[in-house]
């Protein structure tokens, strides 16, 4: 009797640890910071390295990086799915209004997929690369570290008219902000965090014309006490013309990531329209103070700001069997022949 009970207990045990690894495959399905731990330890370092060299080389690029995975997360989600060219039904969302001679940074992604794939083949997604290089890039620049969570997978296409959709525009309203910004679960304080990317980088002169030609809008009337400003912007960038121009997004610290960006707007001299409305058209003036903290803060805008990117990075993710790693992120793989 004895016997039996024992074998009864052992065969149960081993049902429990069945199904405990069962449940822990199934656990593929989450991400987490240490995920390349075991199969590729030397990733994030290997990442690090090369965006330091990039952005060593033009710090603009900094800013560069950080944007490509706001606009891939935006687009169907944190997927890579902006990385795609044109091929077979592939329509590449690079060629969207908000990213067409925009977007750029492809060649450092290149390189580092490439140094990857050398060490540890069809192992890191493109998604989380996008992930890694957008917190090194701002750390780098001066602003916060966060940890990434990790376990993307890539996306099999791309969404051509998601880009053109979801994209904020330059000029948006604040009302067509907050829209933009909740189709993607994230709400009023990841918009003013996440806009304080506007911190360093540059924009186009065609990103910004309308709001310093534009005399007839009410709200506009705010940055009239600021002549020396506009007539700045507008010496540089004429009624026509000079389309492609760049000028910083932050005239006080161009290349670094602070919180001037906030002091900037509070001043009417944010660069962008889709910028100023925060001040200018928050009747109610719940962003408004988030301004002012951020501006009278910086730990707090940093703090705030890494918490809406680890939220914004995890915006539908592909993760387990979803999706696949990509050895070329510009391509999806190659079909594997049936046997």
């Amino acid at each position: 009797m004895e016997l039996i009970r024992g074998i009864s207990l052992m065969i149960l045990a081993l049902f429990f640890l069945h199904g405990t690894e069962a449940d822990s495959s199934n656990n593929s399905g989450l991400l987490y910071s240490d995920y390349y731990k075991e199969s590729c330890p030397l990733a994030e370092e290997i990442i690090r390295h090369n965006v330091e060299i990039a952005v060593l080389k033009e710090p603009r690029m900094a800013a560069s990086l950080l944007r490509l995975h706001f606009h891939d997360c935006f687009v169907m989600g944190c997927d890579a799915s902006v990385l795609l060219d044109n091929y077979g039904d592939i329509v590449s969302e690079k060629q969207a209004g908000p990213n067409n001679n925009s977007i750029r940074g492809f060649g450092v992604i290149d390189k580092i997929k490439a140094i990857l794939e050398d060490a540890c083949p069809y192992t890191v997604s493109c998604a989380d690369i996008l992930a890694i290089i957008a917190r090194d890039a701002v750390e780098l620049r001066g602003g916060p570290r966060w940890e990434v969570q990790l376990g993307r997978k890539d996306s099999l296409k791309a969404s051509f008219n998601g880009a053109n959709q979801f994209i904020p525009a330059p000029n948006s309203s604040l009302e067509t902000l907050i829209k933009n910004f909740q189709a993607q679960g994230l709400d009023i304080l990841d918009l003013v965090a996440l806009s304080g990317s506007h911190t360093f980088g540059k924009s186009r002169c065609s990103s910004f014309r309308q709001r310093i030609y534009n005399n007839m809008d009410e709200e506009f009337d705010y940055y009239k006490r600021y002549k020396i400003f506009n007539g700045m912007l507008r010496s540089f960038c004429p009624r026509s013309g000079r389309d492609n121009a760049v000028i910083p997004l932050d005239f006080i610290t161009p290349a670094r990531f602070d919180n001037k960006y906030y002091i900037n707007l509070l001043q009417g001299k944010g660069l962008l329209i889709s910028d100023n409305v925060l001040v200018t058209q928050d009747h109610e003036g719940t962003i408004v103070k988030r301004v002012w903290a951020y501006a009278s803060d910086q730990q707090l805008f940093f703090n705030s700001f890494a918490k809406s990117m680890i939220k914004m990075g995890n915006i539908n993710v592909l993760t387990g069997e979803q999706g696949e790693i990509r050895r070329n992120c510009r391509f999806v793989n190659p079909a594997t022949p049936s046997k």
